[in-house]
Formats: structure tokens, sequence, C-alpha cells
């Protein structure tokens, strides 16, 4: 799979695409207007060892419902992901084997190495 996940009203997640270099042969994927399937899902959380990995804390949705507080378990978490597309990390490049979570300022930096 070579695909990239993220959400187009995202300011963060345009720069990042901008700034990665040889994204041809990638399939962009806007996730609100286009949500990731469970297959999708099930092969993120093989690349990156965990849902937890994949969810972002930083959702509105995280901090409405208060769930900070929760104890969230794995099946919590990919549940959560499927439910609603804010609570995928973003953006998410998988590059077969490769997969790069989130907007870290590391995690960035390894996916432009990676992709050059």
């Amino acid at each position: 799979m070579k695909k990239i996940f993220y959400l187009k009203t995202c300011d963060t997640c345009r720069k990042i695409l901008a700034s990665l270099p040889h994204k041809e042969g990638f399939t962009l994927r806007e996730i609100k207007s286009d949500p990731i399937t469970s297959e999708e899902l099930e092969e993120m959380h093989r690349l990156a060892g965990s849902y937890e990995a994949l969810f972002s804390r930083k959702a509105t949705l995280y901090k409405e419902r208060g769930m900070k507080d929760m104890q969230l378990t794995e099946a919590d978490y990919k549940n959560y992901i499927m439910e609603h597309y804010t609570f995928l990390s973003r953006p998410v490049i998988v590059d077969g084997d490769s997969i790069f979570v989130g907007n870290n300022k590391k995690v960035v930096e390894a996916a432009i190495a990676h992709l050059s």
C-alpha cells in the first residue's frame, strides 16, 4: 500500500504534504470525504504495532467527551478511530512496510528522509 491519509481542512497536513518529496505513486486519501476502511485500519495497525499509536489525543471529540480520564483499551482505540475520522492521528503515510503517523517533527523528518 502506498497511501497518504490526511484531512484537507488541516493546515498542518497541507504543509506536510507540500514538504514531502517524491509523492508520485501514492494515493492521497482525504479521510473526511473518503473514510478509511476496516482493512486499511488493520494494515495500519499491523505496521504501527497498536491502535493507540494511530489514535489522536488532539481531537476535539477527545476533549469534549472527557476521554483523558478514561482507561481506553486497544479495542476502544480501534472503535473510536472507525467511529469518527478525527480520532485518526494524521497524516498517516504508508509506503509498503513503512508507516509514519502524525505531525511530530521527528516523524515528519523521518518520512521526508524515507521518501528522498
